[in-house]
């Protein structure tokens, strides 16, 4: 198996990327996600999965190992293809999909092009016991950079909420709000306390 190429970047393209290596050039199927991290410069490294089946062999590339392991997870769920994983993480970051699932979000899930309820719950049910094997779950989770959710949580530890409780509620609050303020995480979370 392909696990990464390191090369030259020949095209660039939000749902492709060619990658010379040794004089063969690789077509690399990517999600918006990974189109986003791709540095504009010539030579890259990405890691990369092969999906082998008896009509095609199609390569797809990450730019984090967490997002390529999370790809593996969603293709092994019925339902989920490696187009329907691709537009999962076109649509949502692997933060948000990885909180929708351990927090069996569901409308959040089934907001992404081409899945329903049923497939969503399925997702939900397969997924919620195996991110543990995802590596670096919770460097994705708190990298979402939001120093705010942590001063929020602190917050309502010292307001004599336990961080169980509060920790659900405040996830929520960041991702319908990102660019909110300590103050107004922590506004919302009481609300819903």
């Amino acid at each position: 198996m392909i696990t990464h190429l390191r090369g030259k970047l020949v095209e660039k393209n939000p749902t492709d990327i060619i990658v010379e290596c040794g004089g063969v050039g690789y077509f690399l199927n990517i999600s918006l996600h990974t189109h986003a991290l791709i540095p504009e410069q010539e030579n890259i490294f990405i890691l990369t999965y092969l999906q082998v089946r008896e009509d095609a062999q199609t390569l797809f590339g990450f730019m984090e190992k967490a997002e390529r392991d999370l790809f593996v997870k969603l293709i092994s769920v019925s339902g989920i293809g490696a187009s329907t994983a691709r537009t999962m993480l076109s649509s949502l970051s692997p933060a948000q999909i990885i909180e929708a699932i351990t927090t069996e979000d569901v409308p959040t899930i089934k907001s992404v092009k081409g899945i329903g309820a049923k497939t969503a719950q399925r997702v939900i049910i397969d997924l919620k016991d195996k991110l543990g094997a995802v590596e670096d779950v919770n460097k994705i989770l708190t990298s979402q950079g939001n120093t705010h959710k942590e001063e929020a949580l602190s917050a309502l530890e010292t307001l004599g909420y336990t961080k169980k409780q509060s920790d659900k509620i405040v996830k929520k609050v960041v991702s319908e709000n990102p660019d909110a303020s300590v103050e107004t995480i922590i506004k919302l979370a009481l609300k819903n306390l």
